[in-house]
């Protein structure tokens, strides 16, 4: 019959210096069991090889690496920043292929910050007295029963995809919603440039994201254009239309709307194509909500209006868009 762990009672207000056993067990290589938001979890140092396998064998699943924040992941995109500034700490892993989670519990965090080696985890038990009885588990934190009855869900996002590989306590639609963006591009009558910023920043993503624009959608993003003074149901301008479709983008079935401010509101960020059009758009929305509303080009220049001019004028705009977006592109995704 295997030992059962030594258990040792702890508060969760305790200080740093009463995890000393849990941390000299972890520098030997053994195994400890620790309270998380979620599920108790055995936790290994994450620099021994044969001390995560000993865990990944007991537990049956890949470990995460446990760590206290987005900064401490390899090259953060803006994607996994939104997801860790909205459910991190907390009972969200994310699977970057290597999994990755910042528990929220005190104990957890406190030995996360105290350990001198990285560290590693799976979920294990509901209570400390289920905690695996094994020669490789030294003792077991017991701050009483867990505070959630299921494991922490994993969001595998890696390119081109998001998918939940297991769901606990959240769903795939907030979490696509989390980690994308609803951007909105404002012009005039919404014919030509927010029509062609739209299809520019479409097809801009889904070469960022590594799918085809049509599934942006897939990883949270939503692009849409409108105008402050547009005739609901117009078409894009032929140039336009011929511009873009150089490019491969389509806009035939492009009809304008209205930049209403219910509309606006919806939207995570909103791009106008001037500043009389950020200044329109400032001052239809209640004081305070407009923080998310900007010029489109970060270095304060308008999009030159090509309506009434030739198909070059257009093509000098679609270039005037396509820096700009590239500009901003680094903070979408």
């Amino acid at each position: 019959m295997q030992q059962e762990p030594l258990r040792i009672p702890i508060r969760p207000d305790a200080s740093a210096a009463s995890l000393a056993p849990a941390l000299d067990a972890l520098a030997r290589g053994a195994l400890v069991a620790v309270p998380t938001d979620t599920l108790y979890t055995l936790v290994a140092r994450a620099d021994l090889a044969a001390a995560t396998e000993r865990l990944t064998a007991l537990c049956g699943e890949p470990a995460a690496r446990l760590v206290r924040g987005v900064d401490e992941l390899p090259k953060p995109t803006p994607m996994l920043r939104r997801l860790a500034s909205r459910h991190w700490p907390g009972p969200l892993v994310l699977a970057l292929p290597e999994r990755w989670r910042a528990p929220a519990h005190p104990i957890a965090a406190k030995l996360i910050a105290a350990a001198p080696f990285a560290l590693a985890g799976v979920e294990c038990a509901s209570d400390p007295q289920s905690v695996p009885a094994s020669a490789q588990v030294a003792c077991t934190l017991d701050a009483g029963p867990a505070r959630l009855a299921e494991r922490a869900a994993v969001l595998e996002c890696v390119a081109g995809r998001l998918r939940l590989v297991r769901a606990g306590l959240f769903d795939l639609a907030a979490l696509r919603a989390t980690a994308g963006l609803r951007i909105g591009f404002v012009c005039t009558g919404n014919t030509c440039r927010s029509p062609m910023a739209e299809g520019l920043a479409r097809a801009a993503l889904g070469i960022r994201l590594g799918v085809a624009p049509e599934r942006i959608g897939e990883l949270g993003f939503t692009v849409q254009s409108m105008g402050v003074y547009a005739s609901p149901g117009d078409p894009a301008s032929d140039h336009a239309v011929a511009t873009l479709a150089a490019r491969g983008i389509d806009l035939a079935e492009h009809r304008a709307q209205v930049a209403l401010p219910e509309l606006v509101s919806r939207l995570d960020r909103v791009y106008a194509l001037t500043r009389s059009h950020l200044q329109a758009l400032k001052q239809s929305l209640p004081p305070g909500k407009d923080r998310h509303c900007a010029l489109l080009d970060p270095d304060g220049r308008d999009i030159s209006d090509p309506i009434g001019g030739p198909r070059s004028a257009y093509e000098q705009v679609a270039s005037q868009i396509e820096r700009a977006i590239s500009a901003r592109l680094d903070e979408w995704a």
